[in-house]
């Protein structure tokens, strides 16, 4: 584990919207972010010390099902040294997945190309992860030392289950904590199948993006606290890593607001899980390097 005292984000987002639409900001509620977004925005806005730590190294993840925007995504983090890492995207129902894989590591930046994702939640079969022809794509993930991010909604738990148990071999992180119904707080069957999902040791599992499930105006460490201890009991701190879902996040206060409430959900941790939480099992997970903390 890392033992240098520094901040992962494990998870954000980029885009530019006069290069690459994201159609899905047009949804309503979606106006204060729809513009563009790259990582110097992102070390202008996250300013705050979490725990005393500054930020070191980032995660940058895929939003939209497209293998160009992973190639641009590899390109970006062979220029900027805050990303350390990519969560692309590749199409795991193809018979040629491994083949775009291969392609995207042997390109520019694909060196920095540790885990793929597909927008699960978006899925209505409710057994996609378990497609004959997705298992085929994510044997590809899994044999060329891949990873694999899981977006699902608390709904989908099974899938994501069934994956985990089809798959020993295939490191999967949670994306979101399986988005938790925060807002109307009845937890009780997520936290069922969260326990069962975290029952196999290749899963790991961001605290990210539960200030959007919550009241995107009112709510507080409270309400995220019940959330917070499930998942420190699920999963223990050395496979959990923060996350910031950076710009979505400015929906519901921002990246300096939700880094004050893990600060304090950490409080009560050893320096030794606070380490885990805020840098040692991202990058673990995601075989970061040391970054320099944003001036």
């Amino acid at each position: 584990m890392s033992d240098r005292l520094g901040l992962v984000d494990s998870h954000h987002h980029v885009w530019n919207l006069d290069h690459r639409p994201q159609p899905w900001l047009d949804e309503p509620g979606h106006e204060p972010i729809r513009r563009n977004h790259g990582p110097d925005d992102l070390r202008a806005v996250a300013t705050r010390p979490l725990a005393g730590r500054r930020l070191t190294s980032t995660v940058v993840v895929q939003c939209v099902t497209s293998t160009p925007e992973t190639r641009e995504l590899l390109a970006l983090a062979e220029k900027d040294p805050l990303i350390g890492a990519v969560v692309g995207w590749a199409d795991l129902t193809s018979a040629g997945t491994g083949d775009v894989l291969d392609e995207l590591r042997s390109g520019t930046g694909g060196r920095y190309l540790r885990a793929v994702r597909h927008l699960v939640q978006g899925e209505s079969d409710p057994e996609w992860l378990q497609q004959p022809s997705v298992e085929r794509g994510l044997r590809a993930v899994a044999e060329r030392g891949l990873a694999y991010d899981v977006l699902i909604r608390s709904h989908q738990f099974p899938q994501a289950i069934r994956l985990a148990e089809r798959f020993p071999e295939l490191p999967l992180v949670l994306d979101h904590a399986g988005k938790p119904p925060v807002r109307n707080g009845e937890l009780d069957d997520w936290e069922r199948q969260l326990k069962r999902l975290a029952g196999h040791p290749q899963v790991h599992c961001k605290v990210s993006g539960l200030i959007t499930e919550a009241d995107h105006g009112k709510w507080t460490v409270a309400d995220l606290r019940p959330v917070w201890d499930a998942l420190l009991t699920a999963f223990g701190p050395d496979r959990l890593m923060f996350g910031s879902d950076w710009p979505v996040c400015v929906l519901a206060g921002g990246w300096n607001r939700w880094a004050a409430a893990v600060e304090e959900l950490l409080d009560g941790c050893s320096a030794d899980e606070t380490e885990a939480v805020l840098a040692g099992a991202a990058t673990d997970f995601y075989h970061l390097k040391e970054g320099t903390p944003c001036s």
